[in-house]
């Protein structure tokens, strides 16, 4: 039996909450996914990633280097170089996790879409269910 089903409670700091804090970030999965070929310097990284600033990718990868999805590797040469690269664990995670979610995406990302403007629009009433 695993921890969450043993336990009713779920705690702050939980395993579930620690793992869907690493999609609460709008770019971290973006930076995630765009190092899943290989690894990329700094400027490289920010090419492949459209619309995305300085300062956000910053943010990004700094989290991402504390929650050891990401390596920084410095190479000693002239000029210096460094790249940044994913983890056996942050591998893992695009592999799995982001993956299953890519591909539910391919087969109900347009419904999501119209659901989320149907609700801007007010054309669409929300979906309620009677519990018993």
């Amino acid at each position: 039996m695993s921890d969450y089903e043993g336990r009713r409670e779920l705690v702050a700091d939980c395993r579930v909450r620690a793992a869907t804090d690493l999609f609460a970030h709008t770019w971290d999965p973006v930076v995630l996914a765009a190092l899943h070929g290989a690894p990329r310097r700094r400027s490289e990284l920010r090419a492949a990633i459209g619309g995305i600033s300085d300062k956000a990718l910053t943010e990004a990868v700094r989290r991402l280097l504390d929650h050891g999805l990401i390596e920084r590797r410095r190479f000693a040469q002239a000029p210096p170089r460094v790249e940044y690269g994913l983890t056996d664990l942050g591998a893992s995670l695009v592999d799995g996790p982001m993956k299953a979610m890519g591909e539910w995406i391919q087969h109900h990302g347009d419904d999501l879409l119209a659901a989320q403007d149907d609700s801007v629009e007010g054309t669409k009433k929300p979906l309620t269910r009677m519990i018993r």
